[in-house]
């Protein structure tokens, strides 16, 4: 059995992907919107898995909201 050191998260930037989404007033919805309009086929309930550590965050899906968010990946890793 792996332990994971952020409890049973499956992800770290899900809660920093939430936080800047709405500092920027965005829904969930509007989020997946834009990913979309990037190329990405995402839905609002993947990005609600995501924010809620419940769903991997892959590594080009990290580059993607960045690129979204206007922040650098390492941002939304907590750096």
């Amino acid at each position: 059995m792996k332990l994971n050191p952020y409890g049973e998260k499956l992800n770290v930037a899900g809660r920093h992907v939430r936080e800047l989404r709405m500092k920027r007033g965005l829904s969930q919805e509007q989020l997946a919107a834009k990913l979309q309009l990037m190329g990405y086929s995402i839905g609002q309930k993947a990005i609600s898995r995501m924010e809620t550590g419940d769903r991997v965050v892959t590594d080009y899906e990290l580059l993607l909201l960045a690129q979204v968010l206007n922040v650098s990946p390492l941002q939304l890793l907590g750096q």
